[in-house]
């Protein structure tokens, strides 16, 4: 790795920055409602990486004017395009349109999740396109690569959203990774700080991936309310639903989750009973309105780093600089313990 500064942050050079092109080691995954064209730029201008959710969008139309305009407010700089693969097969009924999208419009990284992307991927390698798939499990992640994804991103239960049925931190679970995958290996789940992305990085994986440390950025569209109420959290403020339905989901703890896990204490399972709570439409009022108790909202606890309302860029940079200074005093901490 490489130090130097950068519009306003050091550069950390590793495999996946070779690979995608980018001069900052880091991943901002799709964000459901909030992962937009202004967002998405913002990050890419930056150095890093971001990923445009199409399930954001009303249409097909919709999310091709997004993508047009990503790429204007990029400065023609590439960006992502997230596509989740549903357990269900009703809502997968757009991927194969979203993918002809994604290359009519020359989309150059893709950022997949949920089931296996093996199907998908020819096309998406056709298209030209690097791929970064996240998983859950080790065993996922090696069958990504295998099938012929770029990267592959370990998220571990920290990880706000759906962290899989596992209890296992991503710290372990990319450290298991790199024993046994080539391809560059990212870690995600509770990433938020330039120490962090330095122990990652120290460990041996290529970057890190973050979701809930950028809900503060300036491009984020949700309520001011919102974000103030994210400024004042620390890392004890998450909680998880849905374990019952096997979808387990890591969120905010709020008036909506409690209400869910009286429920499912009280054994219910249709989730039709449980769509008021937990569907988009609520996630979506929520960010619009302020009221943070509305719905079951995706939270980390990386959301604990949140310290300011800022630009995107701010935020990667801070973490750059402070990443690249700790593992810049790591040899003088080794020196330190051996006595020297």
């Amino acid at each position: 790795m490489t130090g130097q500064k950068t519009d306003g942050g050091r550069q950390l050079q590793t495999r996946l920055t070779d690979v995608l092109g980018i001069e900052k080691p880091i991943l901002c995954g799709g964000l459901m409602w909030l992962a937009t064209a202004e967002y998405v730029a913002a990050v890419v201008r930056a150095g890093a990486m971001a990923y445009l959710t199409p399930r954001s969008y009303s249409d097909i139309d919709a999310v091709r004017d997004a993508l047009r305009r990503c790429r204007v407010l990029t400065n023609g700089r590439p960006f992502g395009v997230n596509l989740y693969i549903s357990a269900r097969p009703e809502q997968n009924a757009e991927l194969d349109r979203w993918i002809d999208l994604i290359a009519e419009e020359g989309v150059a990284h893709v950022e997949t999740a949920g089931y296996s992307p093996a199907r998908i991927l020819p096309r998406l390698k056709e298209a030209g396109c690097k791929v970064m798939h996240k998983a859950t499990t080790v065993r996922h992640a090696a069958a990504a690569a295998r099938a012929g994804a770029d990267v592959v991103t370990l998220i571990g239960a920290e990880c706000g959203g759906h962290p899989g049925q596992g209890d296992l931190p991503a710290m372990l679970l990319a450290a298991r990774a790199l024993d046994e995958i080539d391809v560059p290996v990212v870690v995600g789940g509770g990433i938020g700080s330039g120490r962090q992305v330095a122990a990652a990085l120290a460990m041996g994986a290529s970057g890190v991936l973050m979701g809930s440390r950028m809900l503060v950025a300036d491009e984020i569209w949700a309520h001011r309310g919102y974000k103030d109420h994210i400024l004042g959290l620390d890392e004890n403020a998450t909680t998880t639903v849905l374990h019952s339905l096997r979808n387990t989901y890591r969120c905010l703890a709020n008036e909506t989750a409690t209400q869910v896990q009286a429920l499912e204490a009280e054994g219910v399972r249709d989730y039709d009973v449980l769509r008021p709570y937990v569907g988009g439409d609520a996630q979506r009022e929520a960010y619009a309105t302020g009221d943070w108790n509305h719905g079951i909202l995706s939270l980390g606890p990386a959301a604990a780093w949140c310290d300011r309302l800022e630009p995107a860029a701010a935020i990667l940079d801070r973490i750059v600089n402070d990443a690249a200074s700790a593992l810049a005093a790591a040899p003088q901490a080794r020196q330190g313990m051996d006595g020297s």
